[in-house]
């Protein structure tokens, strides 16, 4: 019988979040980032935003992963359906 403790259990995966917003200068180093959130599955949202920083323009992009609109589409759908509709009113 060994007296040495037990390995540490290796830490689960962090799960993806469903919505990022990368930030940084207007650089080889954003468009990497970007580059590397689209492999791994994310999606662009809408368009990116510039500003001006003293002269270093910084920039945002929104990134999704297009499971989170699915159950964003799902859930709309849901509570559509649970609308009472009597025919009347504006399309």
């Amino acid at each position: 019988m060994s007296d040495a403790p037990a390995p540490a259990p290796a830490p689960a995966p962090e799960e993806k979040l469903s919505y990022r917003l990368v930030t940084g200068p207007d650089d080889r180093s954003f468009c990497e980032r970007i580059s590397t959130a689209l492999a791994e599955g994310y999606v662009l949202h809408g368009s990116p935003a510039a500003t001006s920083n003293g002269g270093v323009v910084i920039v945002a992009q929104a990134l999704i992963l297009p499971s989170a609109i699915a159950t964003a589409d799902a859930a709309v759908a849901s509570a559509v359906d649970d609308l009472d509709f009597d025919g009347e009113g504006h399309a």
